[in-house]
C-alpha cells in the first residue's frame, strides 16, 4: 500500500487533498466543529495543507500532533510554519505549545494506510493513534480516516485495540459509517 500511495502524482495529490478538504467542509459535523484535529502528511500520504488553511478561515480551532514519550499528544497551532519537524521527520507543534485533550466536541481526521467499508483503520503499526482512542467511546471525537480512494480495501484486519472510524473521506467524497453521523 505504501508504494501505491507513493506511485500518487504530485498533482494528483494536491488534487486530492482539495477534494478532501472540500467533501470536510460540506459535512455539517466539521463546519459546526469547534476544534478539528488533523495530521501534517508524509510523503505519500494524503495532504492536509488546504484543509488546515480553509478551517483557519472558518474560524475553527486546528490541532496537530506530536509525539512525546511514545504517545501522541495535539497542540492548538495558528500557522502551518511553526511546524517543525519531529519524529519520523513528521511535522508537529513547537514543545512551547501546549497539549491539550481531545473530547467527544471536537473532530478528529485520522491518517491510515488502509481503511475498509466498516470503518477500520490499518496503521503504520507503531499504535499511536490506537493508544490514543482508546478508552470510552463516548468521550472520543468523531473519528474521520482520511485517505486517497486507492486505499479503500475489501477488509482490515481488526481487533478490540483498533477502534472504528465514524467516517472515511477520500477525493471521492465523505461517507459515513458509525455512530453520530
Amino acid at each position: 500500500m505504501q508504494g501505491r500511495r507513493r506511485a500518487v502524482a504530485p498533482a494528483q495529490a494536491e488534487a486530492a487533498g482539495r477534494a478532501v478538504a472540500g467533501h470536510l467542509l460540506d459535512a455539517a459535523a466539521v463546519r459546526m466543529a469547534e476544534r478539528v484535529a488533523l495530521y501534517a502528511a508524509l510523503p505519500g500520504e494524503l495532504p492536509t495543507r488546504v484543509l488546515f488553511e480553509r478551517l483557519g478561515a472558518l474560524g475553527i480551532l486546528r490541532l496537530l500532533p506530536r509525539i512525546r514519550q511514545h504517545r501522541i499528544e495535539f497542540a492548538r497551532v495558528e500557522d502551518w510554519d511553526a511546524l517543525r519537524p519531529g519524529g519520523f521527520d513528521v511535522l508537529e507543534p513547537p514543545d512551547a505549545y501546549p497539549a491539550v485533550e481531545l473530547s467527544a466536541a471536537d473532530v478528529a481526521v485520522v491518517p491510515g494506510l488502509a481503511f475498509d467499508a466498516q470503518g477500520n483503520r490499518l496503521g503504520h503499526g507503531k499504535g499511536y493513534y490506537d493508544r490514543l482512542l482508546s478508552g470510552d467511546s463516548a468521550s472520543l471525537p468523531r473519528l474521520i480516516g482520511a485517505a486517497f480512494e486507492l486505499q479503500i480495501v475489501p477488509r482490515v484486519p481488526h481487533d478490540s485495540r483498533d477502534r472504528r472510524m465514524d467516517a472515511i473521506v477520500t477525493e471521492m467524497g465523505l461517507r459515513w459509517i458509525a455512530r453520530r453521523a
